[in-house]
């Protein structure tokens, strides 16, 4: 149970160029509209107990494919086959009515999700409890905020364990505190067998919960596969949006791994991590190493600047700078012109694999930022940590190599 089958599903829907256009299609004078596909050709499987993360630009189709799945919008084309019984957290306080009491609406929101009236009876303390919102829960939902509407739709919806839930951005209503209890009841839920479907824009969240993403592009399916290079492509689209739009973005199946970019002028010649002045891809917890990267520039920029990422394992970055965040200029260049930018620091991180992305990008602003991505390339060098045996005792991902003072106070034993 808890599986999924998603076969060429599509969504379009229908534009009239002229007022009347419906009208006259009512009348049976020929068809009037032209389709606007907002997804295409969508094909996926997720297997019982699959955390799965949606990503995508604004727009890109994920809150429509989740509704197809949920069965709250109907597809154009394809089918969807899903074993189990669905909870779906979609837009904030679907199905609840403005004029009836949060209780009354936990009936009608239990029972549109299959839920007989005992069993919700039987919740209704859990649900109340989780959903924190006091009194409120016997007043009209018309006079609740989105974050109290949030939290009692999110109570109803996993009160109990289903066998898929499909979960949209509606979690980002809430406050930091309620975040992180609906996440721990999705990891239990992930771990006791659940199917998850996940639309989120913090990466953070797809990583920790996710052992999948899949990246919507123009409607279609980009990417379908781990979630650090799902999310690397993910940025490198965003990064280009942001931008001129001329950067050649990395798919799968290059020879860079997926999410490097480049465009024309800028070459990033090589990334090395350095230990005493040697290459390394091993080291000791607390080496001082050195992060070196040469850059060709084949055009002329005004104010370029170089930067770096140590990622861990999964792909989330540990640390990244660059030389205009540093406060340090490189540029104007001219065609011609190769750089070399080394960064030294102590790796005092946990043993485990890292790896090394290097960037550039042109015209530093005051706040920090770069305002045109230039060149990426993810993950150009790999390396691991061993465990320092000379040091403290410590968990976490960074030492911060603590200073600690212990003072016996006078008289405080007496």
């Amino acid at each position: 149970m808890g599986y999924l089958r998603v076969r060429h599903l599509g969504k379009a829907y229908k534009r009239y160029p002229r007022k009347w256009g419906r009208l006259a299609e009512w009348l049976g004078l020929g068809r009037r509209h032209h389709l606007r596909w907002i997804l295409q050709d969508i094909s996926f499987d997720i297997a019982p107990g699959e955390a799965v993360g949606i990503i995508g630009i604004n727009g890109a189709g994920k809150s429509t494919l989740l509704k197809m799945i949920a069965g709250t919008t109907r597809p154009t084309t394809g089918t969807v086959e899903a074993g189990g019984r669905i909870a779906a957290l979609l837009e904030l306080g679907i199905g609840f009515h403005p004029d009836f009491t949060g209780r009354q609406n936990v009936y009608m929101s239990g029972q549109l999700a299959g839920l007989d009236n005992p069993t919700i009876a039987a919740k209704m303390g859990e649900i109340e409890a989780f959903a924190g919102i006091g009194d409120y829960i016997d007043q009209p939902v018309r006079t609740y905020s989105s974050g109290m509407q949030v939290r009692l739709a999110f109570s109803v919806a996993t009160a109990v364990r289903p066998d898929i839930l499909v979960v949209d951005e509606a979690l980002a209503v809430g406050d930091i505190f309620f975040q992180q209890k609906c996440f721990e009841r999705i990891a239990r839920f992930r771990d006791a067998g659940t199917t998850l479907l996940f639309v989120s824009h913090a990466m953070s969240t797809v990583y920790s919960l996710c052992s999948r993403a899949i990246l919507l592009d123009g409607g279609r399916v980009a990417l379908d596969g781990a979630p650090r290079q799902v999310i690397d492509l993910y940025n490198a689209h965003a990064a280009n949006q942001a931008g001129s739009g001329a950067l050649r973005v990395v798919g799968a199946g290059g020879d860079l791994a997926p999410g490097s970019y480049f465009r024309g002028g800028v070459e990033i010649l090589s990334v090395t991590l350095l230990c005493r002045n040697e290459p390394v891809h091993s080291i000791a917890s607390e080496s001082d190493v050195v992060v070196r990267v040469r850059v060709a520039f084949h055009a002329a920029f005004d104010d370029p600047h170089v930067g770096f990422q140590i990622r861990d394992r999964r792909g989330e970055a540990l640390f990244m700078t660059h030389t205009h965040g540093m406060g340090r200029k490189i540029g104007p260049v001219q065609p011609g012109t190769e750089v070399e930018v080394s960064y030294a620091f102590k790796a005092a991180f946990a043993p485990g694999e890292y790896t090394v992305t290097a960037g550039v990008a042109d015209i530093g602003q005051l706040d920090g930022r770069l305002k045109e991505s230039l060149a990426r390339v993810q993950d150009a060098w790999h390396f691991a940590v061993a465990k320092n045996l000379d040091a403290i005792a410590w968990d976490g991902l960074y030492n911060l190599a603590p200073a600690c003072e212990i003072r016996v106070l006078p008289g405080a034993g007496a």
